[in-house]
């Protein structure tokens, strides 16, 4: 399983993420968005609409009943996603062990959640089947690998 950690410093979570889920879902597969609190998962679920004026991100908020259906689907946790993903993005900053239930992780977060982000690197180093990346913007907002 590969575990991308995201470290936001040019770019918001808000221009990051919608790209990311247009790469999953353009590679056929599916993605749940983990965000604790329910006023990010309604400004998330208000972003997937709106990110581009030519473009959508086809997505719910969990709880709804297609789920199953949802190439994205918005959720509180990162337990088993009604819609089937195998890609997790955990967009709160707050890294969950649930996330290793799944093919790929993209753990996005900011200078408020460093700290917290560098204890989860680093208690993944020995684990077993588990392949760290860790990506930095650079001036350009660009994703450079760091780690």
């Amino acid at each position: 399983m590969q575990v991308d950690f995201y470290h936001l410093t040019q770019l918001p979570l808000e221009r990051a993420l919608p790209r990311i889920a247009e790469r999953v879902i353009e590679s056929g597969g599916r993605l749940l968005i983990v965000a604790a609190e329910a006023s990010q998962r309604a400004r998330l679920d208000q972003l997937l609409w709106t990110y581009a004026p030519e473009s959508f991100l086809p997505h719910g908020q969990a709880g709804g009943p297609d789920d199953d259906r949802q190439p994205v689907l918005i959720a509180a946790e990162a337990g088993a996603p009604a819609n089937g993903a195998r890609n997790v993005a955990l967009a709160d900053g707050i890294w969950r062990e649930e996330a290793l239930g799944f093919d790929r992780v993209f753990h996005f977060f900011d200078e408020e959640r460093i700290a917290e982000a560098r204890i989860a690197w680093k208690a993944l180093a020995d684990r077993e089947g588990v392949e760290r990346n860790y990506w930095k913007q650079n001036a350009e907002g660009r994703w450079e690998r760091a780690a």
